[in-house]
């Protein structure tokens, strides 16, 4: 398996950006949708973004359509959409899936790392949450119901490492 410093993923212009990027940076990555009874986690991604960029911490929205079809829009829509509706600043990526034969690398590494409930790999739902340590040694799992704010206490944990 890849190490995650060698995956790569696609801003939401398609541009390749290396994971490599954000080495030494806590990451928060959520597959996200914005027509989901979890879309206003939206407005908490942002507030942790807003609170924690400048000590280190790197949210990361990677849109997915697998879940109930909430997000059917293009790039450039859900750019749109995140923007004008949650003020969102944090990247938000291209596409993806997270689940099946297409799912996106990082997120067939992720759910190796950090399985869900009972061990299960697959992603449940819309706006699953991972938090990753700066030496990408803790990757800890969150469920959708899992608010942002909730995690605070982990992310300023991690920050401090």
């Amino acid at each position: 398996m890849q190490q995650f410093s060698d995956l790569t993923v696609q801003n939401s212009h398609g541009d390749d950006i290396a994971m490599q990027a954000f080495d030494n940076k806590v990451l928060l990555i959520v597959n996200t949708a914005s027509k989901c009874g979890f879309t206003p986690q939206y407005k908490g991604l942002e507030a942790l973004h807003q609170q924690y960029a400048d000590n280190g911490l790197v949210v990361l929205g990677f849109p997915c359509n697998q879940f109930g079809q909430q997000e059917p829009g293009d790039d450039a829509s859900i750019q749109s959409f995140c923007s004008l509706n949650y003020s969102v600043t944090f990247p938000v990526m291209k596409k993806i899936e997270v689940n099946g034969s297409a799912a996106s690398p990082l997120y067939k590494y992720l759910k190796a790392q950090a399985p869900g409930l009972f061990g299960t790999k697959a992603i449940k739902w819309n706006f699953t949450k991972f938090l990753i340590s700066k030496d990408r040694a803790t990757i800890t799992r969150f469920g959708p119901q899992t608010s942002p704010e909730s995690i605070k206490q982990e992310i300023e944990k991690l920050l401090a490492q």
